[in-house]
């Protein structure tokens, strides 16, 4: 069964994540076994970002959610990191500046999606707009239970005009997530990332569990679907959220452009050029 199959949320499907297994790793035993075909699908993304904005047709969007410590960063630096930068982007979605805070919640997503022949990544994304703002109760009910429709109308807009959008929620336990936290204490390259809002928001697990999961119910749809990434294993959370980008650009099936130049007359000139190179020695 394809990756992308496996792990889709289906438009209007109501799920629990209590259900989905956060440790489930697939056919490998360790990253060890799956080392050889994540560093073929990270040549794949490779080449098929290439050829993406080479043909220059279409962009895609790729939003990533999760807990904290769920693997947003790692993802990026792992599995997407294989991608040029010159036609690849990330942007974080932080707590809105005053200028973002002016405008409706959507602007300052709408204003970095992917221009054609390229690829964005979402590290967080506009669906804070329906988590923190719920959870927090930054924003009265009747506000942000009507942003789920408005989210939908965006990325059709989107997809209209020739975005692909695939949305991966990291789905990692509340004892990996402490485990994780531990790991930071220990480690003097990641304390830097630790702060008190990530205790802090502890209590809240179960309040963002039922907002992710109205999240996946209300938008979820068929040209712009949810993966929910069982993530507790690092490597196995690279290779799904790998295969499952390469399945999508594979079925493009994109085409490089065709010369806009006389190849003839480039290589005349070339040979010349060749000629009178010989011709000084």
């Amino acid at each position: 069964m394809p990756y992308a199959d496996k792990f889709r949320v289906q438009a209007g499907e109501k799920l629990k994540l209590s259900t989905l297994d956060p440790n489930y790793h697939g056919k490998h035993a360790n990253h060890d076994d799956a080392e050889r075909e994540i560093a073929s699908d990270r040549q794949k993304l490779f080449d098929l970002q290439y050829l993406l904005y080479a043909e220059n047709r279409r962009s895609l969007l790729i939003v990533l959610q999760a807990m904290d410590t769920g693997g947003k960063d790692g993802t990026i630096n792992h599995v997407l990191g294989a991608m040029n930068p010159m036609g690849t982007s990330v942007h974080r979605f932080e707590v809105p500046t005053p200028i973002e805070a002016a405008h409706d919640f959507l602007w300052r997503a709408h204003k970095v999606a992917p221009a054609r022949g390229q690829v964005t990544i979402f590290n967080r994304s506009h669906y804070e707009d329906v988590l923190v703002v719920r959870v927090h109760n930054l924003v009265p009910k009747e506000v942000w239970s009507k942003r789920y429709e408005l989210i939908n109308e965006f990325e059709n807009e989107l997809i209209e005009n020739g975005t692909c959008i695939l949305k991966f929620f990291l789905h990692i336990s509340s004892e990996e997530q402490l485990r994780r936290f531990g790991d930071r204490l220990k480690d003097p390259i990641k304390q830097w990332k630790i702060s008190e809002a990530d205790y802090a928001e502890r209590p809240y697990w179960d309040d963002y569990v039922k907002a992710y999961e109205s999240i996946f119910k209300k938008t979820s749809t068929k040209h712009a679907p949810w993966f929910i990434i069982p993530a507790n294993h690092k490597w196995f959370r690279d290779l799904a959220v790998a295969r499952i980008v390469v399945e999508t650009m594979q079925s493009f099936n994109m085409r490089f452009p065709k010369p806009t130049v006389d190849l003839a007359s480039i290589e005349r000139k070339y040979h010349k050029a060749q000629r009178a190179a010989a011709n000084r020695k």
